[in-house]
């Protein structure tokens, strides 16, 4: 059918018109870091931080409220993402922080702010983390807050619940909220500054966070009756192992600062940290406190009279993505750029082992981490990513890191058959149940997209089908698709980015493409592509099954989409040459792509993540394996 088929030169020069556009974005280091956009938290937390420490004359705040200002919806609300639902925690927290800085009450930006927060709910149904917030600033009690004793630090391995056994976020989130929990700081607010209008229920608010009629009946209220009493035992004069496990949770806590840009170099912890450290007595003009301030800061973007904050950096999954982009488009080891890119990669390996090996000892160190500075957390996903670019593109100084990558990778596949990002882990779904687990992530277990982009790694480095590993992965990924055929995303939105990455891992260590399996998620892509050619899924598609692959038409998901097809069905099938026509037509004179809405994800229905150069290296990967393919046809 030549009458579909893209036109040859026009695809050639929308590739040429990316890669130069790409290209313009390398640092003279030789790395690629684009923005990372969160939601509004980032902003009302940092106010409401600045207000715990009695900070509040910080001459940044008007800068970051007039952001956060601009952030809010028409309905009144502060949303996940563009075009969701406004969210009560982060509603009542920008509520809060712009009270705090003086907006009037009676204001109408205010009053439509409220009447959402007591639509929703009101305040007393915020979730744990925000009750923090609320708690230190006086608002509510701490009794309705879970409690998270710092003896955690003390529990052995062998336990079912101990610290190595959550999330590595959780881990550097949960640390510091103990302490917190343990001293109850409160930051004195007058009346005026507090928000008792946000409450339908203040006397609900201020009571323990969970009621028991009876013995309990699930292991939801078995984790309620373990927290009424950790409640009991704070409020007793005995506590024989407190004094020990403060100074371990201190040592570890300053241990994990070393070397890092700020604690988990995620905001989150980075502003726990600062709180911690009042606590415990040191001084604002104290080294490490003032480090934690600029690493907070280092996250700003200042844009006119706003300020705008990052949730971390990205340097090196950019890096990472960007040098495997180049290298689809055949880009030589031998050119300075690709050399560049690899000799900044090369020097972020991990060589000193952290916490991973609590799970994963008798491995040599290695992996790469996501952001500038964080040794203490190297991740499976960025570890495949770079493995797999400098493969292509590294040349062979690059050999033996990507020899020990592959190594630590493989070493880091779980018992299920799949890989988790920061741990060799396993499922424990009773610690869903923990009262402060309503982040919804206090588990790192396997996930299908990390499996299937660990497997285009190991295939583009060898390792195929008959490989006992690679056999292990594909039987998880087997359990794990769902019924439609497609595969969920975790760490993307979502079930087009699962699938793509399950499908490109799959044809890379060489599994046969016309199994069932496959070619149900084939059908999958093809039932949700758009006439026009595109792609797009919304970030609600986590909340509502029934959007799975509908939203939007994206840059970035479209390249997926076309992507996980041309693993399955090459670059002559119809629906590929499509979005190949789609991305050409809607490219910009600049050579990227226009994408407002986010595509990545950080913690399914809590927290979403726009990469601002998804729109830009994904399509370029679309177009340079298109036009291979199509060449070696």
């Amino acid at each position: 059918m030549p009458s579909m088929l893209s036109d040859e030169k026009s695809t050639a020069h929308a590739l040429q018109k990316a890669q130069t556009a790409l290209l313009r974005q390398q640092h003279t280091k030789g790395y690629w870091v684009g923005e990372l956009q969160g939601d509004s938290i980032l902003e009302s937390e940092y106010i409401l931080l600045k207000f715990i420490l009695e900070q509040e004359s910080d001459p940044d705040l008007p800068l970051i409220a007039n952001y956060l200002r601009s952030l809010q919806q028409a309905d009144g609300g502060w949303t996940l993402f563009p075009g969701g639902p406004s969210d009560l925690a982060g509603t009542v927290k920008a509520y809060f922080a712009l009270k705090l800085l003086g907006d009037d009450v009676d204001a109408p930006h205010m009053r439509v702010a409220r009447d959402v927060v007591r639509k929703l709910g009101g305040a007393e149904l915020c979730n744990s983390f925000t009750r923090f917030y609320l708690a230190a600033l006086g608002q509510i009690s701490y009794d309705a807050c879970p409690s998270i004793p710092p003896e955690i630090i003390l529990i052995p391995k062998w336990i079912y619940f101990n610290l190595y056994a959550v999330s590595a976020w959780s881990r550097t989130m949960i640390l510091p909220l103990a302490i917190v929990s343990a001293f109850r700081p409160v930051r004195k607010l007058s009346a005026e500054q507090g928000i008792s209008e946000l409450f339908n229920d203040i006397a609900a608010a201020n009571s323990a966070a969970g009621k028991l009629k009876g013995l309990p009946r699930s292991w939801r209220e078995m984790f309620l009756l373990i927290d009424l009493s950790l409640k009991r035992y704070e409020k007793t004069a005995v506590t024989p192992l407190r004094p020990r496990a403060i100074r371990e949770a201190e040592k570890w806590l300053l241990d994990h600062l070393e070397g890092s840009e700020g604690l988990g170099a995620i905001f989150p912890p980075m502003v726990y940290i600062l709180i911690v450290l009042r606590i415990l007595g040191y001084s604002d003009n104290h080294p490490v406190v003032q480090k934690a301030h600029r690493d907070l800061k280092d996250l700003f973007i200042r844009d006119g009279d706003s300020i705008r904050i990052q949730p971390c950096w990205s340097p090196v999954w950019d890096t990472g993505i960007a040098l495997h982009a180049l290298a689809e488009a055949q880009i030589s080891p031998d050119d300075p750029v690709a050399q560049k890119a690899s000799q900044w990669l090369l020097a972020k390996e991990c060589r000193v082992g952290s916490d991973w090996t609590k799970n994963c000892p008798d491995v040599e160190p290695s992996g790469w981490f996501f952001e500038f500075e964080n040794p203490h957390y190297p991740d499976v996903d960025d570890t495949a990513m770079v493995a797999m670019a400098l493969k292509r593109a590294g040349g062979p100084t690059a050999a033996a890191a990507v020899k020990r990558g592959v190594n630590w990778l493989l070493a880091m596949q779980n018992d299920d058959g799949g890989w988790a990002a920061f741990d060799r882990t396993r499922s424990r779904p009773i610690l869903e149940h923990v009262p402060f687990a309503d982040h919804n992530a206090i588990q790192d277990p396997s996930c299908p997209d990390i499996a299937g982009r660990t497997l285009e790694c190991l295939g583009h480095n060898g390792l195929k089908y008959d490989h006992p590993a690679v056999r292990k992965a594909v039987s998880f990924l087997k359990e794990t698709q769902e019924k439609e055929g497609c595969w969920f995303g975790r760490w993307g939105v979502n079930y087009i980015y699962g699938t793509w990455q399950v499908l490109t891992g799959l044809r890379s260590v060489g599994e046969p493409m016309d199994q069932r399996f496959i070619r149900r998620a084939a059908d999958w892509l093809r039932s949700c592509q758009k006439p026009d050619g595109s792609w797009g899924e919304s970030c609600q598609s986590y909340d509502n099954p029934e959007l799975k692959g509908r939203g939007p038409s994206t840059p970035s998901q479209t390249a997926w989409g076309a992507m996980g097809l041309m693993a399955v069905a090459g670059a002559q099938d119809p629906a590929v040459v499509r979005a190949i026509n789609w991305l050409v037509e809607n490219q910009t004179s600049e050579g990227d792509w226009d994408e407002p809405w986010f595509t990545g994800t950080g913690f399914p229905r809590v927290f979403y993540l726009k990469y601002h150069l998804y729109r830009l290296y994904f399509p370029l990967t679309a177009l340079a394996r298109y036009q291979r393919l199509q060449a070696a046809s």
